[in-house]
């Protein structure tokens, strides 16, 4: 039987061995990804199936790989995006910078947030009506309202957001 096996792997071997020869420099990079990836993840099944891993431990460690993508990610969360980018999109409170001109444009008239930060935050575009503002606050905070496990400083960001979009919409 470990003869078969033996057959069957250094055949399975040989295969991909030839298919990576034809590969390109950068696909040969993406299946060396994938290729790592997939072993980690067999080896993790493995130890978990083997009682050498708790269940915990390998989900955590299955997670890791998503971490690479979490850059991406940030794009859907403007606060996310500041933190990666090192940018700050309303500018020195002062006034002054090379962003003083693009933040007083649309600047609130009692906070610190923007009309275009407020549609970035309810996912809404600038030339939005009353009722998509109201729409999109009422999806969003029903996700992230405190009471249903979201957190204060979301539901008070998205709040706020809701105020400056309605204040400009008679």
């Amino acid at each position: 039987m470990h003869w078969i096996l033996g057959i069957a792997l250094a055949a399975a071997v040989f295969v991909i061995l030839k298919q990576w020869g034809q590969l390109s420099s950068v696909k040969k990079k993406a299946a060396t990804w994938k290729l790592v990836l997939i072993i980690g993840g067999i080896f993790l099944l493995v130890m978990v199936l083997t009682g050498r891993v708790h269940v915990l431990t390998a989900a955590v460690a299955a997670l890791i790989p998503l971490l690479r993508r979490l850059p991406e990610l940030a794009r859907f969360f403007p606060a996310l995006n500041r933190l990666f980018t090192g940018q700050d999109s309303a500018g020195p409170a002062n006034g002054t910078g090379p962003n003083a001109e693009r933040a007083g444009a649309g600047q609130a008239r009692g906070g610190d947030m923007t009309e275009r930060e407020a549609c970035e935050i309810l996912g809404v575009t600038t030339a939005c009506s009353r009722e998509d503002v109201v729409l999109a606050h009422r999806r969003l905070i029903q996700k992230l309202h405190p009471d249903r496990g979201g957190s204060d400083y979301l539901a008070a960001k998205i709040n706020e957001a809701k105020s400056v979009l309605l204040r400009n919409r008679a």
